[in-house]
């Protein structure tokens, strides 16, 4: 899951409700939490647990996970019970919470924001984003709903996330079922959670 570092690049980003919806007014929302996030980091180093604690917040409340999950599983969403689904995004949700800090320094990098474009509900933002001395293309696509813009998917270098989650869950349902997807997601959680 080495793109999830990328993938959760940006995502530390809370961006304007429903009265900002201007690329303007989100390019400024945007470099302002990019200049929280780095103040909270400092130039190098770990940061304190409550540092961390606050970090994980910025990065991932953004995330429309229910949004991102229903996309990743495709039609076998619709085929779950409103509890499988809540299951599924609560254990979703805690793995990409805990592996999103990994690598602190991937939250220092240079960002540029090249374009943001808004069609009523939805928005695109595309990034430049310097890591290693190496540019790479991080695109946002995001929504807004209950006056709240929330991201869905993200594409790294014209990688879908959603779409490498999709494949990954989608055959696993396929081949063995949703009660073994998710004793697999539970797995790994619990294994994340006794390294951390």
């Amino acid at each position: 899951m080495k793109n999830l570092l990328f993938i959760l690049l940006l995502l530390f980003t809370a961006l304007p409700g429903a009265g900002q919806s201007t690329s303007d007014e989100i390019r400024v929302m945007l470099e302002a939490r990019d200049a929280n996030i780095k103040a909270l980091l400092g130039p190098e180093g770990d940061i304190s647990d409550g540092k961390r604690d606050e970090l994980q917040g910025l990065v991932n409340d953004v995330i429309n996970f229910r949004e991102m999950g229903k996309e990743a599983l495709g039609p076998f969403w619709k085929d779950l019970s409103a509890e499988q689904q809540d299951e599924f995004v609560r254990v979703f949700s805690e793995i990409v919470r805990h592996q999103s800090l990994s690598d602190l320094d991937v939250y220092r990098a240079s960002v540029t924001y090249d374009t943001i474009s808004v069609d009523g509900d939805s928005a695109r933002v595309s990034t430049t984003t310097i890591i290693d001395e190496i540019p790479v293309i991080v695109e946002y696509e995001l929504i807004r709903a209950g006056g709240e813009w929330t991201a869905r998917d993200i594409i790294l270098d014209d990688v879908s996330t959603v779409g490498g989650y999709s494949r990954s869950f989608q055959t696993v349902i396929r081949k063995r079922g949703f009660d073994s997807l998710m004793t697999s997601l539970n797995k790994r959680l619990d294994r994340i959670r006794s390294e951390s």
